[in-house]
C-alpha cells in the first residue's frame, strides 16, 4: 500500500510555483533595492534606463534570477525576484550589480566619465524576503514607482 504525503494548505495552494530539486523543494522570493553610486540620475534618459534594464535583466538570467517585476527609476532601481534556494540574497545583489555594471558600461562608455573606477552601483542595497501572499503587495509597488516620484522620462529623438 502506498502512503500518501501530507503538505500544508500553501504548497498545495501554490504547488506549481514552488522549485524543485532533489533534496529541496521551496521558492525564495524578494524584493530588491539598490543605488547608483552617489546617488546620481543615471537613468533619467529613456534610452539609458532601458539599456539599464536589459543589463539587469541579462545579468539576471545569466545566475538563474527570475525577476517577477523590474522597476528603473532614475536614481535607484528596485523589483521583486526569485532566486535559487541554494543563494543568498546578498550574494544574488553581488551577481547582478557586477555583471550589470559591466554590461552597461560596455555598451554606454560614456558613463566612464562620470564613473572612471568603473563602480556604477553604491556599496548599499536592501532585500526583504516576501511570501506568495505579499508579492502581488510589493508588484503593485515597484508598477507604480513613475507615480510615487513623480519621475519624469527625457525621451530623446
Amino acid at each position: 500500500m502506498q502512503e500518501k504525503l501530507v503538505f500544508s494548505e500553501s504548497y498545495e495552494k501554490f504547488e506549481d510555483k514552488y522549485e524543485r530539486s532533489n533534496h529541496m523543494i521551496g521558492a525564495s522570493m524578494w524584493e530588491f533595492e539598490f543605488c547608483p553610486k552617489y546617488r546620481y540620475k543615471m537613468f533619467r534618459k529613456w534610452k539609458y534606463r532601458k539599456l539599464a534594464e536589459a543589463c539587469i535583466k541579462r545579468a539576471a538570467s545569466e545566475h538563474k534570477i527570475k525577476w517577477i517585476e523590474l522597476n528603473v527609476q532614475p536614481d535607484h532601481v528596485h523589483g521583486t525576484a526569485t532566486i535559487p534556494m541554494t543563494m543568498s540574497p546578498s550574494k544574488a545583489l553581488q551577481l547582478l550589480k557586477g555583471r550589470s555594471s559591466y554590461l552597461f558600461f560596455r555598451n554606454h562608455p560614456d558613463a566612464r566619465k562620470r564613473y572612471p573606477r568603473g563602480h556604477l552601483w553604491a556599496r548599499g542595497k536592501f532585500g526583504a524576503s516576501l511570501g506568495f501572499i505579499q508579492v502581488e503587495v510589493a508588484n503593485d509597488y515597484v508598477r507604480n514607482q513613475d507615480r510615487h516620484h513623480g519621475t519624469v522620462w527625457i525621451i530623446e529623438e
